[in-house]
């Protein structure tokens, strides 16, 4: 019988078939040895190239690696099926381009054991660091809108955006189980939630490898505005608390 991992890596993935060999086989070489067990989890999101098969090549080559699909588009929605998937008791989730690699994993996992329920890199913070810079207007919008993401749900947090967060099982658990939004706003609404229950939020310096072929363009930073405004209103209105209590009915 399979043991339950300590760790759960997931990956969204969306038209990835040229950038997902390259992060697997990162994350293959820096947990290979580790002394705990461990599961690779892909999850592509209805890709229209090659990503799917790619992944399920590597699942034979690579120990311990799972593909599954998710059908809702969206990269919010994909990370909450590999998180629902997942068994690990610390439950992480890193971009398929690989801009944080998993490495970062082994300075921030002493965190749990100080009692922190989520961990998640930060760009924005002393210690970090981009590389190479980001183009000015990616820049920009993300001073704007990451000071109204503070302003109006997440004070005390410098970067919400950065795409290598992670969860104690029971913090994910409790977190995805009432998500729904699936676009690029999910992490907004990730971290309002942890907030709203208490869970412990420690941000951590990364170095970000600013990679070529990006999709997130100037759409994306007000779409995540737009969600954040619903996420707000969502708090008011009690939407997660009574989604919450319909659960568990």
């Amino acid at each position: 019988m399979d043991l339950k991992p300590y760790l759960s890596v997931i990956i969204p993935a969306y038209n990835e078939s040229r950038r997902l060999p390259l992060t697997l086989i990162d994350v293959d070489k820096h947990l290979q040895n580790v002394p705990f067990n461990y599961e690779i989890i892909v999850v592509d999101n209805n890709s229209k190239d090659a990503t799917k098969e790619i992944a399920l090549r590597f699942s034979s080559i690579i120990k311990n690696l799972k593909v599954f699909e998710c059908k809702t588009q969206g990269k919010g929605a994909a990370v909450k099926t590999g998180m629902e998937q997942a068994k690990g008791q610390i439950r992480l989730f890193l971009d398929a381009d690989n801009s944080v690699s998993i490495d970062h994993f082994f300075k921030m996992k002493h965190f749990f054991d100080e009692g922190y329920d989520v961990v998640i890199a930060s760009r924005n913070i002393q210690g970090s660091k981009t590389d190479p810079p980001q183009p000015w207007y990616r820049i920009f919008l993300g001073i704007l809108g990451n000071a109204f993401i503070r302003i109006i749900l997440l004070r005390g947090i410098k970067d919400t955006q950065c795409g290598f967060k992670i969860f104690s099982e029971k913090a994910a658990s409790k977190i995805f189980l009432l998500t729904d939004i699936s676009g690029w706003g999910f992490d907004i609404e990730v971290l309002s939630l942890a907030k709203d229950m208490g869970f412990k939020i420690k941000e951590a310096p990364v170095l970000w490898i600013n990679s070529s072929g990006s999709k997130l363009g100037p759409g994306a930073y007000f779409q995540a505005l737009f969600d954040a405004i619903k996420i707000k209103s969502r708090m008011i209105s009690k939407y997660y608390l009574k989604k919450s209590s319909k659960i568990r009915a």
